[in-house]
C-alpha cells in the first residue's frame, strides 16, 4: 500500500539527485551496492548493542538508495532484468540485516527470547511474502493481491518504531515498548499477507486449469504412411 503512494512522491524528490549522480559517472549498480552495504553496517553495528536511534538514522540515510538506483536506471535508459534482479536480491540481504540485528539484541543484552522469536518470524514471513508473488509470476500466474503488509510497510513500521524506541537512551520514559508492538504488528500482518497471496494464487491456478480444460483440443490428423524408397549410393553411405 505504501509502495503505491510513497514511491511516486519520492521518485520526484530524488530525480535531481539521480541526474546529478549520472552526470558524475556513478552507475545505478554502484548505488545499489553502496546502499545495501550501508544498511547492513547500520543494522549489524548498532542494533545488536541496543542503539536503535543511531542505527535507524544510519539505515535511513542508505535505504533511500533503493529509490535512487531505479530512478537513475530509467533516466539512463538502462532499466532491465539485471538491475531488477540485483535490486530484489540485495533487498533481501538488507531485510535480513535489519531484522537479524534486532534479533541479536533480544537474544543478547535485550534478554527477551520471545521477542527474538517474533523478530525472526518477521524476517522469515517477509521472505515468504516476497517469494509467493515471485514464484506465482514465474508460473504465469499474476498473484493479483498485494496484501496488508508488503516490504514497504515492514520496513517503515519497524524502522520508525526502532528509531523512536531508541529515544529511551536519551531519557524518554516508556517509549522502548514501541518496537515490540511494531514487531508483533508486522508479524501478524505478514502472516495475513502470506495467506492472502496463497489463497489468491490457488484461485488463479484453479481458474487457469478450468479455462484450459474448457478449450477444445487441437484435432489430430492421420497421415498416410510413406513408402520407403530404394536407397541410392549416397544415402546408403550416410546410413552406414
Amino acid at each position: 500500500m505504501l509502495n503505491k503512494y510513497a514511491r511516486a512522491f519520492f521518485t520526484r524528490v530524488f530525480t535531481p539527485l539521480a541526474a546529478f549522480l549520472l552526470r558524475k559517472g556513478v552507475s545505478p549498480d554502484a548505488v545499489t551496492l553502496v546502499g545495501t552495504a550501508g544498511v547492513v553496517a547500520g543494522a549489524l553495528v548498532f542494533y545488536p548493542r541496543g542503539s536503535f536511534f543511531w542505527g535507524t538514522v544510519v539505515i535511513t540515510l542508505f535505504v533511500f538508495s533503493d529509490l535512487v538506483d531505479g530512478n537513475m536506471a530509467r533516466q539512463a535508459g538502462r532499466s532491465g532484468p539485471w538491475g531488477a534482479f540485483l535490486d530484489s536480491t540485495l533487498d533481501r540481504v538488507a531485510d535480513g540485516a535489519i531484522f537479524g540485528g534486532i534479533a541479536m539484541w533480544y537474544a543478547g543484552k535485550g534478554d527477551n527470547l520471545l521477542l527474538c522469536a517474533v523478530t525472526l518470524f518477521c524476517l522469515a514471513s517477509g521472505q515468504v511474502v516476497s517469494y509467493t508473488k515471485a514464484r506465482a509470476e514465474s508460473l504465469g500466474l499474476p498473484c493479483n493481491v498485494n496484501g496488508v503488509v508488503e516490504r514497504a510497510e515492514r520496513l517503515v513500521g519497524t524502522l520508525v518504531a526502532a528509531g523512536f524506541s531508541g529515544l529511551h537512551e536519551f531519557g524518554v520514559p516508556g517509549i522502548q515498548w514501541l518496537l515490540p508492538i511494531a514487531l508483533w504488528a508486522v508479524a501478524a500482518g505478514s502472516l495475513v499477507t502470506v495467506f492472502q497471496r496463497v489463497l489468491t494464487v490457488r484461485r488463479e491456478a484453479m481458474e487457469f486449469a478450468a479455462l484450459a480444460a474448457a478449450q477444445p483440443a487441437e484435432p489430430t490428423t492421420l497421415t498416410e504412411p510413406t513408402t520407403p524408397t530404394e536407397p541410392t549410393e549416397s544415402t546408403e553411405g550416410e546410413a552406414r
